[in-house]
């Protein structure tokens, strides 16, 4: 019987594009410098050069099933894992026969999250945990600092997929754990471990057996140096969910986002503080975020961003000083670079404020990340007010989105971000005067409601204030 052939070919990181030559642009995707070389093996081939058939027509062993007999009751379709922030952001819970990919930067929590979530799992199911980066020692160590229940969950350090999935297939557990994919690998394929090919056909038999029988998995990923999850892409379009584990390592709190969900939101997150006994939940992020602000400090002003369904208060800072150099300097963090350049634009052309001779730092405190265009008043509030050395009021926070024509335009969800507001404790809102028109203030006792049309009218309104 001929044996397979190996070949080298090579293959698109991006869209999985394969060419028997090296090719500088993806000839399917456009991307540049992505193809990367591989080796397959070629299928043996019948002495008429054709390759042999191993179906036979008119048999199958398939079963179809009546799509009224499928069960969609939420208990038998969700595993509810009792951690709140991670059930949030699946959309209610862990789906049966899901298979999620979660990626983060190393050191970030991603095994500390899913042993969590095997503790949680393993008081009424029965959990495996596959690990081919560990050793069982090494778990049972992790395990004992959390302090995480361990009768029904079964440990096993391996990294061949077949004797993965035959060990599924034999167990039949609620739940499964594979740390990480790229360790995993196929014997029949001739590519080391971590390659194109390897990555991408052990995810489709992990997926294979967890929709044959309905057993939901979880598949650890490590990330590129440009923070996307390492592979082809289309290991991401094979799975059902894809999270990812946000966050600075130096600081202690998590961000934990769904950037693909077939099953529920992707605009939920959940949020996560790094403690010695692992991840705890943050079940108030405003109150979090906003600890420790210095009282009576020009350059802050306080957000408000609509993470799905949840208004989370943010803390924007601002530096604006004299620069010492030819052209001033920009920097932000945890807000968008090119937004900051526009809304500087804005404020020179319509309020009169000149930033042409100043340095310009703005950070968003505690690592959050504010991409919606609700905090662009704020921001220009916070970097005017450290022009001109002006404290905003410590109870006072901004909302709206800021126009080209210095205009301040409505947002969506303002009632809920000001009941947020009004929760935590502020009494003054800058808001768009549109929106106020709409909104009935009986229901905002205590809140004083600013409406404003124009960015000249906010910058107004805290020299006022003050």
């Amino acid at each position: 019987m001929p044996k397979d052939k190996l070949k080298t070919i090579y293959v698109c990181t991006q869209c999985g594009e394969t060419s028997p030559r090296w090719l500088g642009r993806c000839p399917s995707c456009g991307a540049w410098n992505t193809m990367t070389e591989d080796v397959v093996a070629e299928p043996a081939k019948t002495a008429s050069g054709k390759t042999a058939a191993v179906r036979t027509p008119g048999q199958t062993s398939l079963t179809p099933l009546k799509l009224s007999g499928v069960s969609t009751t939420e208990e038998k379709s969700r595993i509810v894992t009792g951690i709140g922030e991670l059930d949030r952001v699946l959309g209610g819970g862990i789906v049966i026969g899901s298979v999620t990919l979660i990626g983060g930067e190393p050191g970030i929590g991603k095994s500390t999250i899913l042993l969590q979530l095997c503790g949680e799992v393993s008081r009424t199911r029965s959990v495996l945990y596959v690990t081919g980066e560990e050793s069982v020692r090494q778990i049972k160590l992790r395990a004992v600092r959390l302090n995480v229940p361990q009768d029904n969950i079964s440990l096993v350090a391996e990294s061949d997929v077949d004797e993965i999935c035959g060990l599924i297939e034999q167990m039949k557990p609620d739940l499964v754990v594979i740390d990480s994919i790229q360790t995993m690998r196929c014997t029949d394929i001739a590519s080391s471990s971590g390659t194109v090919s390897q990555v991408k056909e052990s995810t489709a038999r992990f997926l294979n057996v967890a929709k044959t029988y309905e057993i939901p998995t979880f598949i650890v990923g490590h990330v590129n140096k440009d923070g996307a999850i390492a592979g082809p892409k289309v290991m991401e379009h094979i799975v059902d969910t894809v999270l990812y584990f946000e966050g600075d390592k130096t600081l202690p709190y998590r961000v934990l986002r769904a950037v693909k969900n077939r099953y529920g939101s992707t605009n939920e997150i959940g949020m996560f503080d790094m403690t010695g006994r692992g991840l705890e939940q943050i079940e108030n992020p405003s109150q979090v975020m906003l600890e420790g602000r210095p009282l009576g400090i020009s350059g802050t002003c306080v957000a408000c961003v609509m993470e799905g369904t949840r208004p989370v208060l943010g803390e924007l800072q601002a530096l604006v000083t004299k620069t010492s150099f030819p052209s001033p300097r920009r920097t932000a963090s945890g807000f968008d670079y090119n937004r900051m350049y526009l809304l500087l634009a804005v404020l020179e052309k319509r309020t009169g404020h000149f930033f042409g001779n100043q340095d310009v730092y703005l950070n968003v405190v505690g690592g959050l990340r504010l991409d919606e265009t609700a905090c662009d008043l704020p921001a220009c509030l916070a970097m005017v007010s450290s022009l001109l050395d002006l404290p905003i009021a410590e109870k006072t926070l901004a909302i709206g989105e800021v126009g080209l024509g210095g205009e301040v335009r409505s947002v969506p969800h303002l009632e809920t971000r000001l009941r947020e507001a009004q929760r935590v404790g502020f009494d003054t809102a800058i808001i768009p005067k549109h929106n106020l028109k709409m909104l009935d203030q009986r229901e905002f006792p205590g809140l004083h409601l600013i409406g404003v049309s124009y960015l000249r009218e906010a910058v107004n309104a805290i020299k006022l204030k003050d």
